[in-house]
């Protein structure tokens, strides 16, 4: 990764009850090596449950910030780490699926890998634009107006705000670089 992220703010949307952790550890220390200020933020401020592989318990992280507290004014972009968990109970949560329809209404990338993209989908900000995830999401991202592919990382800028997603941890590389790239241009 070569993008200078210095000055950029960027927001990290999990679900205390879990969360993927190669997909929020990978970026969170790549986007914070690069000079960017992350902030975790949950549905509760506190702990926060990572596991790999869905179900196997890895470490707790400290989520910094209740999403109720938190304003999408506040930062440059959003990431959307995956896990089945974490995106199922994300997209059941009406404040955490407004903190993500605000970035996109802001004009404010965003980055989702796995099944992260199923809170884009509950925001309802998905019409036109192309996008990437889990292979199990496609139908609820076509009949949410996305276009599917089935590609390592996609960035798509329909819409006038950019979005960057990919399928699943053996796609973090090219994910980390997208979402990067598009975070310093953003």
């Amino acid at each position: 990764m070569t993008a200078d992220l210095t000055g950029k703010r960027i927001a990290f949307l999990l679900h205390n009850s879990g969360v993927e952790q190669p997909e929020l550890t990978t970026p969170w220390e790549a986007f914070r090596s690069a000079g960017a200020e992350t902030t975790l933020i949950a549905p509760e401020k506190g702990e926060v449950q990572a596991f790999t592989n869905d179900v196997e318990k890895a470490d707790t992280f400290e989520a910094e910030l209740a999403v109720g507290d938190a304003s999408a004014d506040e930062y440059d972009a959003l990431v959307l780490p995956g896990g089945t968990t974490n995106a199922d109970a994300l997209r059941q949560d009406a404040t955490a699926v407004a903190f993500v329809k605000a970035f996109a209404d802001a004009g404010k990338p965003v980055a989702a890998i796995c099944h992260g993209p199923w809170a884009l989908v509950e925001a309802d900000v998905l019409d036109g634009k192309r996008l990437t995830s889990y292979a199990s999401l496609q139908t609820d991202i076509r009949n949410a107006g996305g276009i599917w592919v089935d590609e390592e990382a996609v960035t798509s800028t329909e819409n006038e705000w950019t979005l960057v997603t990919s399928r699943d941890p053996d796609d973090l590389d090219a994910f980390v670089d997208a979402a990067a790239e598009a975070f310093a241009a953003g």
